[in-house]
């Protein structure tokens, strides 16, 4: 009886080591995933926290929440045209127009909301699919199509709104969309249905690799990620709470990343886009519509750029000459970036757009509690970019060089 339950002690005690050991490999490797950017948001949560108290209050905590739901939306788009290993610049122009077309359908021509929200929705994917169409068809890079539409694009915000310069958002669907909260029985609910979907497919990867005769992650490191699944999520509507309650706006950016994860990670589609990215060349070899990937990708990251810019506009109740300018661009390719996604292609996840948006938004808000002026606020976001692209680029050399040897 003794053997019996010690060779399956033993197994797994040879089992995690060997996760351990994988994972020690892979962080020497530079393959170090999203932990940079996680121990840089712990970091600057303790700093403005230290400097501020009021940084980790319930109500400031919420409005960060509110803050990350347009620039996260977009960014989940810049994730998906990064993994093609090109770029997309029209994106915050994008964002503008669409929500131009959305003011001015509902307010001048008595559109109901539904509908002008979906057209303007179609409206950014149309324009990405223009654009992909360009890139594809004609070869020019991708910089410089997407340079000409941000060019065009705020030129067709000006057309859009003509005259009137501001539209006033006064219809309660626009603004149901970042005014909403979940009463504190609805968030806790929520939370329990999200962590046991979370388990449940966890339970369901494990058992679909034991059928196919792959090695299992440790038990422990499985159980270890629902129980920090379940701390995080815990901690927030217990914050939220203390608050107005959990934003729907953060629900909608939630609900993009995880379905744009499933379609990166479990999807024929995903993975022709990580292996486009990776090689064009050995993809069109493999049978891959290569073009018909590009335009998918730009297609989908202009419409998500509407979807956000809707989002924006939402919580400004406004859509004016200004809406999609500034530093939103900047921001949404920055999230990708910090959040881990390699400018090189081929390499990343949807949900850096989630952490590399806490990342550059709670540097802003942080700043603005400490009454910084916006040379700071540039400066120093500035830095955490270059930092970031700085570990990307070591971490790429380290997995070259572990190729090589």
């Amino acid at each position: 009886m003794s053997t019996t339950v010690q060779e399956p002690l033993g197994a797994e005690s040879a089992t995690l080591r060997g996760w351990l050991s994988g994972l020690r490999r892979r962080i020497l490797q530079g393959d170090v995933g999203s932990l940079p950017v996680i121990a840089g948001l712990v970091l600057i949560w303790v700093i403005f926290w230290f400097l501020n108290p009021n940084f980790l209050s319930p109500r400031n905590l919420t409005n960060l929440m509110l803050q990350i739901a347009g620039v996260g939306t977009i960014s989940v788009g810049i994730v998906l045209v990064l993994l093609l290993g090109e770029i997309d610049l029209s994106v915050g122009a994008v964002s503008g127009v669409c929500a131009a077309v959305m003011a001015v359908l509902n307010v001048k021509r008595g559109i109901p909301a539904p509908l002008a929200i979906a057209i303007a929705v179609l409206v950014g994917t149309a324009i990405g699919t223009f654009q992909g169409f360009w890139f594809a068809r004609f070869r020019i890079p991708s910089f410089v199509v997407t340079l000409a539409g941000l060019l065009a694009w705020q030129g067709a915000l000006l057309l859009v709104l003509g005259t009137t310069g501001t539209i006033n958002l006064l219809n309660p669907t626009i603004d149901a969309l970042t005014g909403t909260f979940l009463s504190p029985v609805g968030g806790w609910a929520l939370a329990i249905v999200a962590l046991g979907f979370y388990a449940a497919t966890g339970v369901l990867g494990r058992r679909r690799r034991t059928a196919a005769g792959l090695d299992l992650p440790p038990v422990q490191a499985f159980a270890a990620r629902i129980a920090v699944a379940a701390v995080l999520v815990a901690v927030s509507v217990l914050v939220l709470n203390g608050d107005r309650g959990v934003p729907l706006a953060l629900l909608i950016l939630l609900a993009f990343v995880v379905f744009f994860d499933y379609i990166v990670r479990r999807t024929r589609f995903g993975r022709y886009v990580l292996a486009v990215g990776g090689n064009a060349e050995a993809a069109r070899r493999a049978g891959i519509s290569v073009n018909g990937i590009r335009i998918a990708v730009f297609a989908l990251a202009s419409t998500m750029a509407a979807c956000g810019g809707i989002l924006l506009a939402s919580r400004l109740l406004a859509v004016n000459q200004s809406s999609g300018g500034s530093d939103l661009l900047l921001n949404s390719i920055a999230a990708a970036v910090i959040g881990g996604t390699s400018l090189f292609g081929g390499r990343g996840s949807v949900w850096s757009a989630l952490t590399g948006s806490l990342v550059i938004v709670s540097i802003s808000n942080g700043m603005d509690l400490l009454a910084l002026s916006s040379a700071i606020k540039f400066l120093i976001t500035g830095g955490v970019l270059l930092a970031a692209v700085t570990i990307d680029a070591v971490a790429r050399q380290g997995r070259q060089s572990a190729g090589r040897a």
